[in-house]
């Protein structure tokens, strides 16, 4: 029987990494004051489709979220901006006018398109299976119509 090769870490000295990352993470959230909460777009999300009338968008919007938890953007952006980010992509690709919907919320239509770009930006980059996400075709007309970032 042959030995392990010799860069392969010992289970002991593994041990010992492990002890000190749950060791490093305490710490953390000693220094987060344990405070771990996180809101979630889903709830905002279907309350604005909702008061849009465009209920029929659920599933795709539904999908755009999911895939912002691939990014930071939950971290950075309110829930309810991500929300209207994604309601904005699925309506621009859907070909539903959202326009007066939006200039009724009075929002800033600047971060919303903000927030849009990163998430086609994350497309883009990562050039998402078509099975699995928004293909190419689908991505670059909102492209066109979205401006440069602000």
């Amino acid at each position: 029987m042959s030995s392990p090769p010799q860069n392969v870490a010992s289970d002991e000295k593994y041990r010992f990494e492990i002890k000190d990352i749950l060791e490093m993470e305490m710490k953390l959230l000693e220094a987060l004051d344990y405070y771990l909460v996180v809101y979630h777009p889903y709830h905002p999300l279907l309350q604005l489709l909702q008061d849009a009338g465009i209920t029929d968008l659920t599933q795709f919007a539904w999908g755009l979220v999911n895939d912002t938890y691939k990014m930071d953007l939950i971290l950075i952006h309110p829930p309810y901006m991500i929300a209207l980010a994604c309601i904005y992509i699925a309506s621009v690709l859907k070909d539903k006018d959202t326009t007066l919907w939006f200039e009724e919320l009075r929002v800033d239509m600047n971060a919303v398109k903000n927030i849009s770009m990163e998430i086609l930006d994350f497309y883009d980059t990562y050039k998402i299976d078509p099975q699995r996400g928004l293909p190419e075709d689908k991505i670059s007309p909102v492209m066109n119509k979205l401006p440069a970032k602000a």
